[in-house]
């Protein structure tokens, strides 16, 4: 969901860098532009905090991808134009997330590497590793990497790209170890601080990551030009990070400072839609998701609209949502390459249908699958919560144990850990999840807070509901 940091759309986050880092990897290195260290983030007037609207920059991306493209027609070995269009291409998807850009981005950093290979073209490497990231090849990320720390090892940046990867392959010793290398060899920086957030958010220290996002949107802000999109994602990654644990009230000015600063945001708006429902607004929230939807048919915003629709009763609408929710994890609109698509959106799905107690083995095996090769800490969940639901209760009590052990405070792991030990007849190790879920955030999902309410104040099977 959109991260749902937590645990969203994962891809969201893979790309915060590229509007940072394009103008050094055009010149063939891969080491963001320093702004000022987080130490000097204190000293920024609280003037330049305060949200305003900035200037879209799509226009200019726009005509730069189309004199580009003539560019490389042209010359097609021109791998420093070749690098450039990739990281438009980059930028397009994370402000559109259209899969199609991907593609494209992924293209041109492979003409690029034909004419020139990587250890005289960093670069190339580099946006391939970003592109890779994106697109959820996780190992071929952090091999790509991994070589990239040789051919740049006095840069930090290839250092952050495989703790990136590594994150999301589950390896947080050497993700951890990694991101130092990161700090080692850069300067306090935007891309360090995000990182960090990231990392602190998943090791349950999520006061530590509202200071790092501070710290980043800070730094983007005292940029010469700040990029729209990166102060938004700013914004919405403190509303994510505050939503998170339960301050409904700082989430609600984060998310809407975020559109103010990118009207239209559609992360924000949907995030802004979820603690609308919150409130008890479910008119309000349904506008929003719709607003979402529209900008962007995630199966994620889809799916939560649907419920939306389920709670206000509305069920032939929910229907409708539910099913637009599955097609769109399984087909990309418009054709495209089939199974990307559904690698991009695996676990997206697997969420769903567990969620909503359809195909359950079709969702276990799924979450199977991917937790053989990607086994970070909500792999581990996602295999947890899939294989309750399908009556694997051995196997979702290990997996979800895997899924607690950083510590992440997640009202949702804490959610399934409750419905899990509730299967198993374990009375007070549910009680102690559901309360420690709905203790951190009493509104972490419109319908499955309700259940873990339901679970909690009432003995009996695991509540469901038929959609």
């Amino acid at each position: 969901m959109p991260i749902k940091f937590p645990n969203s759309a994962a891809r969201h986050w893979y790309v915060i860098m590229l509007s940072l880092v394009l103008a050094s990897i055009a010149a063939g290195g891969c080491r963001a532009p320093q702004a000022k260290s987080s130490a000097a983030t204190a000293t920024i007037a609280t003037s330049r905090l305060t949200a305003r609207e900035l200037p879209s920059d799509e226009a200019r991306i726009a005509a730069e991808i189309s004199f580009l493209s003539r560019r490389v027609q042209n010359d097609p070995e021109d791998f420093s134009a070749q690098n450039k269009l990739a990281g438009r291409f980059l930028q397009r998807a994370r402000a559109t997330d259209d899969f199609t850009y991907l593609a494209r981005a992924e293209h041109a950093a492979h003409a690029s590497l034909a004419s020139v290979p990587a250890i005289r073209n960093s670069g190339g490497l580099a946006l391939l590793t970003q592109i890779e990231f994106t697109t959820h090849q996780f190992a071929k990320a952090r091999d790509h990497a991994r070589q990239l720390t040789k051919i740049d090892a006095g840069k930090s940046e290839p250092y952050a790209m495989l703790g990136d990867a590594l994150l999301e392959l589950g390896d947080y010793q050497q993700a951890k170890a990694a991101f130092q290398r990161m700090r080692d060899t850069g300067h306090g920086n935007i891309g360090t601080e995000t990182r960090l957030a990231r990392l602190a958010l998943l090791q349950g220290r999520n006061e530590e990551a509202r200071r790092h996002y501070f710290n980043a949107l800070a730094l983007t802000l005292d940029l010469p030009s700040p990029p729209r999109e990166t102060v938004a994602w700013c914004r919405w990654q403190l509303g994510e990070t505050a939503f998170a644990s339960g301050n409904i009230q700082d989430a609600e000015k984060y998310y809407n400072d975020a559109l103010t600063t990118y009207p239209g945001y559609f992360r924000a708006l949907a995030s802004l839609g979820r603690v609308l429902a919150a409130k008890g607004d479910l008119d309000g929230a349904i506008v929003r998701y719709q607003e979402a939807v529209r900008a962007v048919p995630d199966p994620t915003f889809l799916a939560a609209l649907g419920d939306l629709y389920h709670l206000a009763g509305r069920e032939r609408e929910a229907k409708a949502n539910y099913e637009l929710a599955e097609l769109s994890a399984t087909a990309p609109a418009g054709g495209g390459n089939v199974a990307a698509h559904r690698r991009l959106h695996s676990r997206q799905l697997q969420i769903f249908l567990a969620d909503h107690d359809l195909k359950p083995q079709q969702a276990y095996a799924l979450a199977k699958r991917e937790y053989s090769v990607r086994r970070d800490i909500y792999g581990a969940d996602t295999l947890a919560w899939t294989a309750l639901k399908a009556n694997h209760l051995k196997e979702a009590q290990a997996a979800i144990k895997d899924a607690l052990r950083l510590g992440t405070r997640d009202a949702k792991l804490f959610y399934h850990a409750g419905l899990i030990a509730r299967a198993a007849g374990d009375g007070a190790g549910a009680r102690k999840h559901l309360k420690r879920a709905l203790d951190l955030n009493p509104h972490f999902d419109p319908l499955q807070a309700k259940r873990a309410r339901q679970a909690l104040d009432a003995p009996g099977e695991i509540p469901h509901e038929a959609h």
